[in-house]
């Protein structure tokens, strides 16, 4: 088995210190250890990451500092270009991995060549991680992928593992300000490239109280673009286009309440198939 993994995490200054340290714990304490942390300063933090760093039982860090905060997408290409490694395991600097993360996806990488991208579930939990909301399941099978993501991201981002050489030569994270991860995906499915999942939760993940509150007109503007973006590559069709348009719309016009209701009811139908 493959055991050499960088690990790609981007910082901004939103992060609270203690969410950081208890994100790199979870990686220095794998049981298949990464073989480096690329950690991406996307602008000024409020603490000292590199006394953080130091702090731990850890020797290969790499600090990548951008002076200017000019989006996740953009933070991440550049990460990747200091990734070591051919397997690359994203994280988010809120969250905390299981610890045998990485020696899962290792190994389903190995004994599945064809598949460039994969994730598993996502634990989604309370801003302290103290209570279990709801487990975000994904489909496993790459053609339940292709039908899934014509609708929704078929994969979970702060649980992926890509090959580094593969998402190089489609240009890496297309530019775009949210939804940047299943743009990539989705420009991956056109080109006939394999996705995957596990089915094991791989990640505890932070929601926070404002998880629906973000969630209104004003990120409609962003999907707006993943979709024109979506057809303009040939993922989604002029119908498929427009059912997505009219679902998300009618969605970002309710209330927090039935927002609320309507998310958790279609990740209940999705966890039932």
């Amino acid at each position: 088995m493959n055991k050499n993994i960088s690990v790609l995490i981007s910082i901004h200054f939103r992060i609270p210190r203690k969410n950081i340290i208890d994100c790199l714990n979870s990686l220095i304490n794998q049981s298949l250890r990464p073989s480096e942390i690329i950690i991406v300063k996307d602008g000024v933090l409020n603490f000292s990451l590199e006394k953080i760093c130091d702090s731990m039982d850890f020797d290969n860090f790499k600090i990548i500092t951008l002076d200017i905060n000019n989006g996740l997408a953009n933070a991440l290409n550049e990460g990747l270009k200091h990734c070591s490694f051919e397997l690359v395991a994203r994280m988010d600097s809120d969250d905390i991995c299981h610890s045998n993360r990485l020696e899962k996806q290792a190994y389903f990488m190995e004994i599945n060549p064809e598949v460039v991208v994969s994730s598993g579930a996502v634990d989604e939990y309370d801003e302290n991680m103290e209570s279990l909301i709801f487990t975000k399941k994904v489909p496993i099978k790459n053609s339940d992928i292709l039908k899934f993501s014509k609708r929704r991201n078929p994969i979970n981002h702060p649980a992926t593992i890509f090959r580094k050489s593969i998402i190089e030569s489609v240009g890496g994270y297309p530019l775009l300000q949210k939804g940047q991860d299943y743009a990539l995906w989705s420009l991956l499915l056109v080109k006939d490239y394999k996705l995957g999942n596990l089915e094991d939760s791989l990640v505890k993940m932070r929601t926070g109280n404002d998880f629906y509150k973000r969630r209104g007109l004003e990120f409609f503007k962003f999907e707006i673009k993943l979709l024109k973006y979506q057809k303009e590559i040939g993922f989604l069709s002029s119908i498929d286009f427009l059912l997505n348009f009219l679902i998300r719309f009618i969605t970002r016009l309710v209330g927090r309440n039935i927002k609320h209701i309507i998310y958790s009811s279609i990740r209940r139908l999705d966890n039932l198939k």
